[in-house]
């Protein structure tokens, strides 16, 4: 396709039309573009473009990606409705949209460095010497029915780009290196992991599910068994969203971007604790009760906490002599919680559970000790961290495998 010919291709796009704004397309642009202007702005455009190329992947993964988040009316079609359901003027466009992406991802350094050969004869000599960038494998995606296919199997737009998420002053960022906990690797807790289990599963199937609370000691594996479960479905389009506390004044803007994804989502909110009643604490309310404008039903609210009650109370307002006021208050502590259809404790072991734990690991790390001997190890670390727990048993194991190594 002559330069002239793809400018006007590429400005056509229609109902892929966001991907034009992606980086390897106007990288890929401002190349074609400099023809019309000197062999300088040639050479510091294609510089970039092959940067960019080396960098990351080929321009036809590159293109994939684009595809893959980006999020328009035929993606969104493609997760509702059948293939024959989609206006026809939709998909002529997308094929036209197609056949403008192949032609851009089929493009070469040699093809590029011949072009500007001729429009910059002078400088034939040092533009022969500049880098090239492989050829790109063909677009995955061939035609229309791939890209339904696509959209359909996996989903689209930035959700797209992982399983975990955070916020980060504001806006919603993808974790590139999300913890990998399995729910194999959390000993003990079995009914407790079996009700979330079966919770997030019925979530998935499109059925009933309830939001969560789950509360007890620290270090008895509340955060990592929501993490491990969220894992466990991954491959099932299920996403896990991390707020903070300091975040949680961005929750309504969370939820609407997440409400408009097709993916199904858990929203942790991680030592949930409120000071006292304020509107954040009420939107959450609102959200898990569904509100006058309801609730989407992609998402659901996992919440971990070291008490039940989400409000922190002080004996001032314990020792009130106004019983109204009290139980007012009281009522307040509660209001929140209460509102979670799912409540699970996760209590601070005994010395028995704690015990079958940290013979659990030892078999798996490998750890060859007399059990008597472990054991007595074992409290004995337990006592200096000030007390038993599943995070206590995990890093007494990690101190034998360490020591170990140095044998």
């Amino acid at each position: 396709m002559e330069i002239k010919h793809f400018l006007l291709a590429s400005c056509s796009l229609t109902t892929l039309r966001h991907i034009a704004e992606a980086p390897i397309f106007q990288l890929t642009h401002n190349v074609m573009e400099s023809y019309s202007k000197t062999a300088q702005d040639f050479c510091r455009t294609y510089g970039e473009l092959c940067g960019y190329i080396f960098e990351h992947k080929d321009l036809s993964r590159l293109f994939y990606d684009a595809l893959v988040y980006d999020n328009n009316i035929f993606a969104y079609l493609s997760c509702n409705k059948s293939f024959e359901e989609i206006p026809e003027h939709i998909k002529s466009s997308v094929s036209f949209d197609i056949q403008v992406l192949e032609t851009v991802s089929s493009i070469t350094g040699d093809m590029l460095i011949e072009e500007a050969v001729k429009t910059f004869p002078k400088e034939s000599a040092f533009l022969h010497t500049l880098p090239r960038f492989p050829n790109s494998a063909q677009l995955p995606v061939k035609d229309i029915v791939s890209l339904y296919e696509l959209y359909r199997q996996n989903g689209y737009g930035y959700f797209a780009r992982g399983t975990a998420f955070t916020v980060e002053k504001g806006e919603i960022v993808a974790l590139p290196q999300a913890d990998s906990i399995r729910l194999s690797d959390l000993k003990g807790y079995e009914r407790q992991k079996r009700a979330i289990l079966s919770n997030t599963l019925s979530f998935l199937q499109g059925k009933l599910a309830n939001h969560i609370l789950l509360y007890g000691d620290k270090g008895t594996g509340k955060s990592s068994t929501v993490k491990a479960v969220v894992n466990e479905y991954a491959k099932q389009g299920l996403k896990i969203i991390d707020l903070s506390m300091a975040q949680l004044k961005y929750f309504n803007k969370v939820c609407e971007a997440a409400g408009a994804s097709p993916f199904k989502f858990i929203l942790f909110l991680d030592d949930l604790t409120f000071q006292q009643e304020n509107e954040t604490f009420t939107a959450l309310k609102a959200f898990i009760e569904g509100g006058v404008a309801g609730k989407p039903e992609n998402i659901l609210i996992y919440a971990t906490s070291n008490r039940r009650h989400l409000v922190r109370e002080n004996m001032a307002e314990r020792m009130t002599e106004n019983e109204i006021h009290l139980r007012d208050t009281m009522e307040t502590a509660a209001s929140l919680s209460d509102r979670f259809g799912l409540e699970i404790t996760f209590s601070v072991p005994d010395k028995e559970e704690y015990l079958d734990i940290v013979d659990s690991l030892a078999q798996e790390y490998g750890i060859d000790m007399e059990q008597k001997e472990l054991h007595m190890l074992a409290e004995r670390f337990a006592l200096t961290r000030g007390g038993r727990s599943p995070r206590t048993a995990r890093q007494f194991i990690k101190l034998q495998v360490s020591e170990m190594a140095m044998e």
